[in-house]
């Protein structure tokens, strides 16, 4: 034992200690939340807005916080970025996480100095309670990968501005940088092919203990390493190696061939970070679901899932949710945001403590690689592109190929065209950058060579009305949908393809 992990053991027993009651009592935590960020919040410019005095419990909370997105608090946020104070919180933020948008183009995500701890603590909890619960401190004795977007900040108002990893990767503890790579400099890369080589020159000969990443990103990792070692694993490459840290994507899809490329199964522990907070993380390796952070500045509720575009849809907090059903996640937070529905749906898996499980999205999208891609911007993008190329188009949908025969995954555009573009080629171009405009993180995956241009599969005469009569979905008000983030709709769409 190494003299690091020699004193992190006791941290982290002590950390683990401090989740357990704090879980324990998390309705209490989460009461007590509520009234103190209102009471905080409340000479604010959205607090005197809402009448946040004459909030006292949670009953006159829903009276006079309305549900939102980002558009619904955009007004508020639009003066934050001119540089105003007291706005949504007291002061100004210490960042903006710029983020891709849905109707208002990139979003700008407050993080003040009160919400920085969340995202921080968030993650630390996270590996400390690994390390108490698996009684294994030794990933401090060697290196530790954090993937991340760069750190290098813009200014938004005079706020530092940037992707919420490379804010993080600023603000990591002291007492983990020195076991950090890659370097500050090549996290600065942009281009991800240029980054990728870098970071396997600063890796290799290192004494990998953890990797941190989007499953993806660290699949195409483990595959350079291996062309270049010749090796046949990664635990040939690093032997130490025990620990996998995800979040963002779900890891299924790629587990079966990252425990093929790592040469055995590895213990992994999920986190559910958003720009808007850091939401829950996985506490137990043999239970499922990740435990919610009830502790942290945010004071969460729960929507039903069938209810979410009512007019007036049920509000419920913490102590007033089931099991085994899907909640649209709405926060409170000392960031100030105010019934902000983050777009994530969630499923409790546990009361006792209060775990969850993401159980989807609220619309259909495509995140297989983080891109985070909704209909809106696929729906505008083509039809941009087809009134460019004089197309007419009966249907379609699009889904990610996570795994193609060869080169680098992609998105898959099925179009039933009723007037085809006369140059095919010249089409798929123009609505690659069309979706390049349309979502910055599309825009980041393309550049960085993480994702090749698109393909668009033409599809046969009816190819969707034959699909949805299968399915017994003919009709009606039963819609193909625009977005999957698996192939299944995509494979019974393949055969159905128009032959070249």
């Amino acid at each position: 034992m190494g003299i690091k992990s020699f004193f992190v053991k006791p941290y982290a027993d002590f950390v683990a200690r401090g989740i357990k009651q704090w879980a324990a009592s998390a309705v209490n935590h989460q009461n007590e939340c509520m009234l103190s960020i209102v009471k905080q919040a409340a000479q604010t410019k959205f607090g005197i807005d809402h009448h946040f005095s004459q909030i006292n419990d949670y009953e006159s909370f829903k009276k006079h916080v309305p549900l939102a997105d980002y558009e619904d608090l955009k007004p508020y946020i639009d003066k934050m970025t001119k540089g105003e104070a007291d706005i949504l919180w007291p002061g100004k933020p210490r960042y903006f996480a710029k983020t891709s948008g849905t109707t208002s183009g990139i979003k700008y995500i407050p993080i003040t100095k009160d919400s920085m701890p969340n995202h921080i603590n968030g993650a630390r909890s996270a590996m400390l309670n690994y390390i108490s619960e698996s009684g294994d401190a030794s990933i401090f004795d060697g290196k530790m990968i954090f993937l991340s977007g760069s750190p290098e900040l813009d200014e938004k108002g005079g706020i530092a501005t940037g992707r919420l990893s490379g804010i993080v990767n600023h603000e990591i503890p002291a007492w983990i940088k020195g076991n950090q790579l890659p370097s500050y400099q090549t996290n600065c890369i942009d281009d991800w092919e240029e980054k990728l080589e870098k970071v396997i020159d600063e890796t290799l000969s290192a004494d990998m203990r953890l990797i941190s990443g989007i499953p993806p990103w660290v699949q195409m990792y483990f595959e350079r390493i291996l062309v270049r070692t010749g090796k046949k694993n990664i635990m040939e490459v690093f032997p130490n190696f025990s620990l996998f840290i995800y979040g963002g994507v779900n890891y299924e899809p790629y587990r079966a061939k990252l425990e093929e490329l790592i040469g055995k199964k590895i213990n992994s522990v999920e986190l559910f970070p958003a720009s808007e907070g850091f939401i829950a993380f996985q506490d137990q390796q043999a239970d499922k679901g990740m435990i919610l952070n009830t502790a942290s500045g945010i004071f969460f509720e729960f929507v039903p899932a069938d209810e979410v575009f009512n007019e007036n849809p049920t509000r419920l907090k913490l102590d007033q949710v089931s099991l085994d059903k899907d909640y649209a996640l709405i926060i409170n937070s000392n960031a100030g945001l105010w019934g902000y529905n983050i777009g994530d749906l969630v499923r409790f898996v546990s009361l006792a403590p209060y775990r969850v499980i993401v159980s989807g999205r609220i619309k259909h999208y495509i995140s297989a690689f983080g891109e985070h891609v909704i209909g809106k911007e696929v729906e505008e993008a083509l039809n941009e592109v087809g009134k460019k190329h004089h197309t007419a188009v009966v249907e379609f949908t699009v889904a990610p190929q996570v795994n193609p025969e060869s080169g680098l995954p992609y998105h898959e555009w099925f179009i039933e065209f009723a007037t085809p573009p006369s140059n095919m080629m010249a089409f798929c171009a123009d609505l690659d950058l069309a979706m390049i405009k349309q979502n910055i993180y599309y825009e980041d995956l393309i550049v960085g060579n993480i994702l090749k241009p698109l393909v668009v599969t033409p599809m046969q005469k009816d190819a969707f009305r034959n699909f949805m009569k299968d399915q017994g979905k003919l009709g009606g008000q039963n819609k193909v949908p625009r977005l999957s983030n698996d192939r299944k709709i995509a494979d019974l769409l393949t055969p159905l393809k128009l032959n070249d």
